[in-house]
């Protein structure tokens, strides 16, 4: 008998809006489908689950989460690969991997449970632990490294567009007058409290009043929204006819950007309203799957809090 999707066991998690997206991916036809993000490996399960015929192609830059999954997925053989990778990396993957076009390609755009459940990582200000953020420890500017080096415009314009905080001035002065006296913020809990001191009490809040900040800083940090666009046309042209390209995101920036790719891939054009003519060259090469984004279920909001705001949307090449 064939376990549920994404069946517990020893390196078990709580993949997101899990049947749905297997169902968007119409992973029971088999063939190849690349995850993108394959964190601890759930998603990937429950394709090579679904359909004997199934292979699934790994993508992720964290090597921990990468190790996890193959452990995960050792059952599977030769059906699971695993490759160390930006998933905007895709194109130049799959022609090393010698592979061309794809029956499906899933991209989870949020942080995994092990990034935010590990303290050393410096995800979440739950635990005391160096700022650091990065989904791959191998190289890159650190969230503490960000703060010494940014100006103070700087930091308010990045904590202001990645964490539509609103009081983002006040938080990046109070940043730099700690750090011209010698004292930068280095640790998550610092951050947390020094946020929480720079916003004030006011009035209660439904979340912690450094939630905004932390967003924005592993945002930055990861370059989470860059070439976020240019991910997905590339992923269109390397489904083949009919393959699937489904997208989980979790802020509003992220699902902007998914929402007015497709559109533009759909044919519609993005050009600004006014303009003469259309300049975005938009062409017809899918068709939307989701007409809104498919959100969780209250039912997987209770079991999984930090599923509230994720967002799916999935298209069919032409």
């Amino acid at each position: 008998m064939a376990k549920p999707l994404g069946g517990r066991g020893a390196l078990a998690h709580r993949p997101v809006l899990l049947r749905e997206t297997i169902e968007l991916l119409a992973a029971e036809r088999g063939g190849l489908f690349v995850d993108c993000t394959v964190g601890l490996g759930g998603h990937s399960e429950a394709i090579l689950q679904t359909s004997s015929d199934a292979q699934v192609l790994g993508i992720d830059r964290d090597e921990e989460a990468l190790e996890l999954a193959r452990q995960r997925l050792a059952p599977y053989g030769s059906r699971f690969r695993a490759v160390h990778a930006d998933f905007r990396e895709l194109t130049r993957v799959l022609a090393t991997a010698k592979v061309s076009h794809m029956h499906g390609i899933l991209a989870d755009l949020g942080v995994s449970s092990l990034q935010l459940d590990s303290p050393s990582r410096g995800f979440s200000f739950q635990h005391e632990a160096p700022l650091d953020m990065r989904m791959d420890m191998s190289g890159g500017e650190t969230a503490a490294e960000l703060l010494g080096r940014l100006s103070e415009v700087e930091i308010a314009r990045l904590i202001f567009e990645y964490g539509e905080e609103p009081r983002s001035r006040r938080i990046a002065r109070t940043i730099v007058q700690r750090r011209e006296r010698g004292e930068p913020v280095k640790t998550t809990t610092d951050l947390a409290n020094l946020v929480a001191r720079a916003v004030g009490a006011g009035k209660k809040r439904r979340i912690h009043p450094a939630t905004r900040t932390f967003q924005a800083l592993r945002i930055a940090v990861n370059a989470e929204l860059e070439n976020l666009d240019r991910f997905i046309s590339e992923a269109v042209d390397l489904l083949e006819p009919d393959g699937r390209l489904a997208v989980i995101s979790f802020h509003s920036l992220e699902d902007r950007i998914v929402k007015r790719t497709l559109l533009k891939l759909s044919g519609r054009c993005q050009c600004p309203p006014r303009l003469p003519k259309c300049i975005c060259e938009a062409t017809k090469v899918v068709e939307i799957l989701t007409r809104r984004p498919i959100v969780p279920t209250e039912a997987e909001t209770e079991a999984n809090p930090r599923a509230r705001s994720a967002k799916l949307r999935g298209a069919r090449k032409i």
